[in-house]
């Protein structure tokens, strides 16, 4: 009986077995062919383009601010120069040493910050520096197109090759001991007159010293900028002016009855500062005439298959989607409605314009809104229900397929069921500070923060266009 029930088992298991083996293809419900989802890919959709200068940008106070002097053989000259108050140490009253004060050295320090673009190999810069004419007065805007006034004379000058990324050993001084060698971050040391420090700062009154906005426009400032006649094709350089990172260190010894004390002192520079850039997008600035051409374009409808992208609030592009609500209109005319499942943007960089200077690592993308002020996509934007993150977003340079790409299928959508209107959308480059992080943010702000640029393909006539990959859902109502 045992082996017997074992047997009985064993065979009603494969019974069932093999009555479960169907045809495969009769797995799963039933379904209808005139009811399925029919993916369809549009990539042909018009794209117009066209180059434009940016507008102007407020620098008052930025952190990175540029230092800039770079013939770039197809976007021209651009020139930037810094404009910087002095500080009170503490930013508080100052009360000078008692005793008769000799300045041994001043020491404009001034920190490199991420981002130079340029020659870096065989350019000898330049930098000179000047006492403001004018102060920088705090609270107040000033933007890029501003020409800061100063006094001929020089306090300061250093040449050197541009070295972001290097650090070096300095002499520390270290009251009543010997000189102690320290590393410090890549940064740029200035030379300063110290007759210049002795008469405006030892030398001030007790009421010029008494609070920093008094000594700001007593001093007035610093101005610096590179030479123009050095030769080399020159770069973009940024510093860093967060807290102390540039600053005019001060070594000096007071004898105080024959009693002689040796010290240092730092005046912060910066807070508030500002920033002046100039672009030179003519043939005479040494631009490409096709470029100059494209600026000097009235024709608003206009579009052209190549556009050119700049930063410190150089070129943008203008584009536009011009017939996407016929894509729309034409299902729906056929009884049909559409389910947006991806937009995206290709943009790619025209071959050779890369060599030698890297097409730049970031381009952002934003919109005009009603009052044509800058508005984030929909797809960038946390707040919009479109919102993945700023990573999918885009706008990342592929060095490995050497494209762009944007994730815009909110923006795409809004345009083509007539939720938004387009009265202006931008490329434009930017940083890539914080791009991949958390508290990442999409900028649409003109990239007075990053020195790059990029010449990238136009409409549909270039080898190199700008293509939208439309992926729908087409459903019969």
């Amino acid at each position: 009986m045992k082996f017997f029930r074992i047997d009985l088992l064993t065979l009603l298991i494969s019974l069932f077995i093999l009555g479960s083996c169907k045809n495969p293809d009769s797995v799963g419900l039933p379904v209808d062919s005139s009811q399925t989802l029919q993916t369809n890919l549009i990539d042909t959709a018009t794209i117009l383009t066209k180059t434009i200068d940016d507008d102007s940008v407020a620098t008052s106070s930025v952190t990175k601010a540029p230092l800039a002097y770079f013939k770039d053989p197809i976007f021209g000259t651009t020139e930037a120069n810094i404009a910087a108050t002095l500080n009170l140490p503490s930013q508080s009253a100052y009360s000078v040493p008692a005793g008769t004060i000799t300045v041994d050295s001043a020491i404009l320090v001034m920190r490199y910050a991420d981002g130079f673009y340029g020659d870096s190999l065989t350019t000898s810069y330049k930098v000179n520096v000047y006492q403001l004419n004018e102060p920088i007065i705090s609270g107040k805007s000033y933007y890029n197109t501003k020409a800061w006034t100063y006094l001929p004379a020089v306090l300061g000058t250093k040449t050197f090759l541009a070295k972001p990324k290097t650090g070096f050993y300095i002499n520390s001084i270290v009251t009543g001991a010997a000189d102690t060698p320290i590393h410090v971050n890549p940064q740029l040391r200035i030379k300063i007159d110290p007759t210049f420090v002795t008469t405006h700062f030892f030398g001030a009154t007790t009421s010029q010293l008494n609070t920093n906005s008094v000594f700001q426009n007593y001093i007035k400032g610093l101005y610096l900028t590179l030479d123009k006649t050095r030769p080399g094709v020159g770069g973009n350089l940024f510093f860093n002016m967060s807290t102390d990172s540039c600053r005019l260190d001060v070594y000096y010894r007071a004898n105080n009855s024959g009693t002689i004390d040796t010290a240092k002192v730092a005046l912060r520079l910066g807070s508030p500062h500002a920033v002046q850039i100039k672009h030179d997008h003519t043939v005479a600035g040494g631009a490409d005439p096709n470029l100059v051409s494209q600026l000097n374009s009235s024709a608003t409808a206009k579009t052209f298959n190549t556009l050119y992208l700049q930063g410190l609030g150089g070129l943008r592009a203008k584009i536009s989607f011009p017939y996407l609500t016929k894509i729309l209109a034409a299902q729906q005319a056929a009884g049909n409605d559409i389910v947006l499942n991806r937009a995206e943007l290709v943009v790619t960089p025209v071959a050779g314009t890369g060599i030698p200077y890297l097409p730049t690592p970031r381009l952002t993308m934003y919109r005009n809104d009603i009052a044509l002020q800058r508005s984030i996509i929909p797809d960038a934007y946390s707040g919009d229900l479109h919102f993945i993150s700023v990573g999918s977003f885009g706008g990342f340079y592929d060095s490995y397929h050497q494209v762009y790409h944007y994730i815009i299928t909110g923006y795409i959508e809004n345009l083509m069921r007539g939720k938004m209107t387009d009265y202006g959308t931008f490329i434009a480059p930017t940083d890539t500070v914080g791009a991949y992080s958390g508290n990442a943010t999409v900028s649409i702000s003109n990239g007075t923060d990053v020195g790059a640029r990029a010449v990238v393909g136009g409409d549909k006539t270039s080898a190199y266009r700008m293509k939208l990959n439309i992926i729908y859902n087409k459903v019969t109502k």
